[in-house]
């Protein structure tokens, strides 16, 4: 069995309703997403599902079924959300994303947990480490006990007429957010009292323009 295995890969939504949990509050760049494994009408279709339990998006049925397998040969599967995009053709248009997918032995669980959290933090940022690493940057994760993080990144696909990256790291509000979920009250009050400023001044600039 593999010690581990990284890359970034496409994954699609199925319709606007997935779109739109994806390009909200509830799915964050660098959030961490549990792997599905499924197969639909005969063809392997493997789902990231976000901590809600709701599921996002797939990835093409090829790389599904090597998901499956490394599945069935017993590695632990999870994925990061590294941007989401809007393409507009055809029409009506579509959202996708990419995922930082990561595979790893349970043996060495304890150097890949931290490694996979200090990956979610970079995303966060803006930023794509690399995942897809050789045997050398493997020992050095596990030999730091996940501490070590890559150096290289990997850059975000050339534009495309059509084709807009619509997010691809947190916003203020969103970090905000995230951690009033995590039980700081002091973020939690912030983060309403920036919504409530940001309301405020759009009414004043209204009155001000005497819209009212």
């Amino acid at each position: 069995m593999e010690r581990y295995i990284g890359t970034y890969q496409t994954f699609q939504t199925v319709s606007r309703k997935e779109a739109a949990d994806l390009i909200g509050a509830d799915n964050l760049i660098g959030d961490r997403y549990t792997i599905e494994c499924t197969i639909e009408d005969g063809i392997q279709k493997a789902w990231l599902v976000n901590r809600f339990q709701r599921r996002i998006g797939f990835f093409e049925p090829a790389y599904s079924r090597s998901l499956s397998i490394l599945k069935a040969q017993g590695m632990e599967l999870t994925a990061l959300l590294s941007f989401v995009a809007f393409t507009d053709h055809p029409e009506p248009g579509y959202y996708w994303g990419e995922a930082a997918v990561i595979a790893y032995d349970p043996a060495y669980r304890g150097a890949m947990e931290p490694f996979i959290a200090g990956l979610s933090k970079e995303m966060a940022k803006g930023r794509r480490p690399r995942v897809h690493l050789e045997t050398k940057g493997v020992d050095q994760i596990i030999q730091s006990q996940g501490s070590w993080l890559p150096t290289d990144t990997v850059p975000y696909p050339a534009k495309k007429k059509g084709t807009a990256l619509v997010k691809t790291h947190r916003s203020i509000t969103e970090r905000l957010v995230e951690e009033s979920r995590k039980g700081n009250k002091g973020c939690y009050l912030l983060s309403w009292a920036f919504l409530l400023a940001v309301v405020a001044a759009i009414i004043f600039g209204l009155k001000s323009c005497g819209v009212f």
